[in-house]
């Protein structure tokens, strides 16, 4: 009975801890376990804000209940490039995914770029399933961009592990500018300067830009030359 009882124990917490991690991400349940953001803590990161192309219109098509089962659908797809690449889910805000990156991490063999890629590249080999199971195929956009956040734990009730500072807003600028531009990918300058000596992708001047909520204005780079 007593072996009984302790295996049950040990089945309760490990159920637990995979529910924990569940919720925070990738990456974050040490640190919420260790009580790094217990009081806040300044960050470097990379972010990468990803959009879900005609969103509005494929839900008014198929409906919204089918919608979301396709979202969830994609939401789990894309997971497995994410976690290949070091990226920790941050959040699901609707059809969009934020995605965060330590900057080491994130600049390495430029995993916040490559990310991008196999992410299209997985979602595009899946491309006939989803058009069959749901008569639509996902397509982001996605911004990026880095600088400092403040991170911490916040909630009472409900606890979660936050980021906050100017380059969230402005990564989701970026991304807003992908319609403009008619293109999938949209990288700052100053965050494109940390990955040139990392990869071996081309890019292209988009052109500067002041985005809404910016004294100063932002360059703004795409890929070429990649199958997206």
């Amino acid at each position: 009975m007593v072996t009984i009882f302790i295996w049950a124990l040990i089945l309760s917490g490990t159920q637990f801890m995979i529910q924990v991690s569940d919720k925070f991400g990738q990456g974050l349940l040490y640190d919420f376990l260790t009580g790094k953001y217990f009081n806040p803590v300044m960050e470097d990161r990379i972010f990468m804000f990803l959009d879900l192309k005609s969103s509005t219109l494929i839900a008014e098509r198929i409906g919204h209940h089918h919608f979301f089962r396709f979202l969830r659908e994609v939401f789990k797809d894309i997971t497995l490039p994410i976690m290949h690449h070091q990226g920790e889910i941050y959040q699901y805000v609707g059809d969009e995914v934020v995605i965060s990156w330590q900057m080491k991490h994130g600049t390495h063999q430029a995993n916040c770029i490559s990310c991008f890629l196999a992410i299209n590249e997985k979602l595009s080999s899946l491309a006939s399933t989803y058009q069959e199971t749901f008569d639509a195929v996902p397509i982001f956009k996605a911004g990026l961009h880095h600088g400092r956040v403040t991170a911490g734990e916040i909630g009472v009730i409900k606890k979660d592990i936050v980021f906050s500072g100017d380059v969230l807003n402005t990564t989701a600028r970026i991304q807003g500018q992908c319609n403009q531009y008619d293109v999938r990918l949209i990288i700052s300058e100053d965050t494109l300067s940390l990955l040139k000596d990392q990869c071996n992708y081309s890019f292209k001047r988009l052109g500067t830009c002041k985005l809404r909520g910016r004294e100063q204005e932002i360059s703004l780079h795409t890929l070429i030359d990649v199958d997206m």
